[in-house]
């Protein structure tokens, strides 16, 4: 299983540098687990950036892996993850959610480069 950090699938949607790097857990739609926070981050940024055309584009592409809401239990998990490793809030629900889920955790951003389960690229 393979949750992407909101970062990773921006970098993949733009084909940036790391594009490549996200690519096979993104395409790996069967493994793939999606937190909704990462939904809104996405949509959020392509809006702001784009059109809402392409916002809905992007997000009707990460719909096609399975969705997680979040729960009262990841909730909690991402509390003490982010209080333990310093996270901001909507990192930690992402990372809650991979390990609620046994899944690897693709990302980009620097916060996460020494966390078991991650697989980590320094930004292009």
């Amino acid at each position: 299983m393979n949750v992407v950090d909101s970062s990773g699938w921006l970098e993949y949607f733009a084909d940036e540098s790391n594009a490549a790097f996200f690519a096979p857990a993104i395409q790996a739609v069967s493994e793939l687990v999606v937190p909704s926070i990462s939904l809104y981050e996405v949509f959020r940024k392509i809006l702001q950036q784009k059109s809402e055309e392409e916002a809905l584009r992007a997000v009707g592409l990460m719909m096609q892996g399975s969705v997680v809401d979040l729960t009262s239990a990841i909730a909690l998990s991402a509390a003490l993850l982010s209080l333990r490793l310093k996270l901001p809030m909507a990192d930690s629900m992402m990372l809650a959610t991979a390990q609620a889920y046994n899944a690897t955790f693709w990302t980009q951003d620097a916060d996460f480069e020494n966390i078991p389960g991650v697989r980590y690229i320094r930004k292009g």
